[in-house]
């Protein structure tokens, strides 16, 4: 976290880490292969005491898809340990289906689902994905897929829907970046009347250096 301190900004106040593991791609024959980095081959409980030792250490805020989408009963498990500590985000698990949105509300699989317009197919289909996270007392990202125009009405329906979170990748090439110019668009129509409460705000721990 050196660089973040160098750069004048508090971990878990100015900045937080959101993660993207995208577990099913790396998920073979019941584990997760993490040969490439040398750590061999973990079942999903093992997985999941690795995330919560990442976040004993830095300030993540949010996980998503930290497991394979098949997975169901290791996300449950992974819910239980890291649920009150972090944002536990399905993606592949849900793909933005009020169904499955539904079953993971039931098994206590996550708290927050990431939510892709153009995956569902109709505007109608992802306010009730939406209605659903609501429903249930959990978060909800609007998120761009891969594909991605310049057309910034994603980052209207965000505000719209109020859950304070979009994904929409780094601050380049122009189909992202024209998301953030117009959200700063939308601050500015907004005025003295546009309102964020930090969705992801947390309890502010002391990072151990090494």
């Amino acid at each position: 976290m050196a660089a973040i301190e160098a750069a004048g900004l508090r971990p878990g106040i100015d900045v937080a880490i959101a993660l993207d593991p995208a577990a099913s791609s790396f998920y073979v024959d019941g584990a997760y292969d993490l040969a490439k980095s040398g750590a061999g081959r973990m079942s999903s409980a093992e997985m999941t005491d690795l995330y919560g030792r990442w976040v004993d250490r830095y300030p993540i805020v949010s996980i998503e898809d930290g497991l394979a989408e098949d997975d169901w009963g290791g996300f449950r498990h992974h819910m239980a340990a890291l649920g009150e500590r972090v944002q536990v985000v399905g993606d592949d698990l849900y793909v933005t289906n009020v169904a499955l949105i539904e079953r993971g509300v039931r098994e206590r699989a996550t708290n927050a689902v990431l939510i892709k317009l153009n995956q569902i197919g109709t505007v109608s289909e992802t306010i009730a994905a939406i209605e659903a996270c609501r429903r249930a007392g959990w978060g909800y990202v609007i998120s761009h897929r891969s594909g991605e125009t310049e057309d910034t009405f994603m980052a209207d329906f965000a505000v719209a829907m109020g859950g304070g979170q979009i994904k929409t990748g780094s601050a380049c090439r122009s189909e992202r970046v024209a998301k953030y110019n117009r959200l700063l668009e939308i601050e500015a129509e907004l005025g003295s009347t546009a309102v964020f409460s930090n969705p992801l705000r947390r309890p502010v721990t002391t990072l151990s250096e090494g």
